[in-house]
């Protein structure tokens, strides 16, 4: 009957309700548990990948730090090496300049020791002179009338006497040195004597001391006939 059809159709219209709200509520149940479930792994991932990404920061910085330490102690080695080129340099220069102050040192003893050598010879044969003219003064003292004086800077004087028999006791002289190179000088004649040079010239070459006094005497006397 239509009544039988209305409640039926009421009741199917109440079935579907029912059954959508029930199948609803599942549905919404297990999409927020779904959901639910996805925060939380979505949560446990995102901890995790933070946790992660903190450690690779740190690790970032670790490197950074350990590049800078590196940066550093490449500079401060750098700055080291050159440090040490700058005393090596310094080392090596001082090494040479000492080897020239013993060049320059071994250089000026084998000179002190030729001067030495030299000024010995000179020593030598300035004694030798002397004692040439000693025994020769003794000789002209006792036949020529000749005195011999020792005067300033180590000069010998030799004055004649009895060259002018007129005036026994007038003095004829001349003074004699030997100079820095060991040679006779004639520093003064009186009176002067144009032959002067000239004898010293031959007493420098034949060491004759003798001859040459002899040939200053004759030179002297011979003043007296001109």
């Amino acid at each position: 009957t239509e009544d039988e059809i209305t409640l039926f159709e009421r009741d199917m219209k109440e079935f579907w309700i029912q059954f959508k709200i029930i199948y609803g509520t599942e549905q919404i149940n297990q999409t927020l548990a779904l959901r639910d479930s996805c925060k939380v792994s979505i949560e446990a991932l995102s901890e995790k990948w933070s946790k992660k990404l903190k450690e690779e920061d740190l690790m970032i910085d670790k490197i950074q730090e350990c590049n800078n330490e590196i940066l550093q102690q490449s500079k401060y080695v750098a700055e080291k090496e050159e440090q040490l080129t700058e005393i090596k340099l310094e080392l090596n220069q001082e090494e040479e300049q000492q080897k020239n102050l013993t060049a320059s040192i071994q250089e000026l003893k084998e000179e002190l020791m030729k001067k030495m050598e030299i000024k010995s010879s000179k020593n030598e044969a300035a004694k030798e002179k002397v004692e040439g003219v000693c025994k020769t003064k003794t000789l002209f003292e006792e036949r020529l009338g000749l005195e011999l004086r020792r005067i300033h800077n180590e000069q010998l004087q030799f004055i004649f006497r009895c060259i002018d028999h007129k005036d026994p006791d007038k003095p004829y002289m001349f003074t004699l040195s030997i100079n820095e190179q060991g040679d006779y000088e004639v520093t003064s004649c009186t009176p002067p004597l144009d032959c002067i040079a000239e004898f010293q010239l031959k007493l420098r070459e034949s060491n004759n001391f003798s001859a040459f006094v002899a040939n200053i005497r004759k030179a002297f006397t011979a003043l007296l006939y001109k």
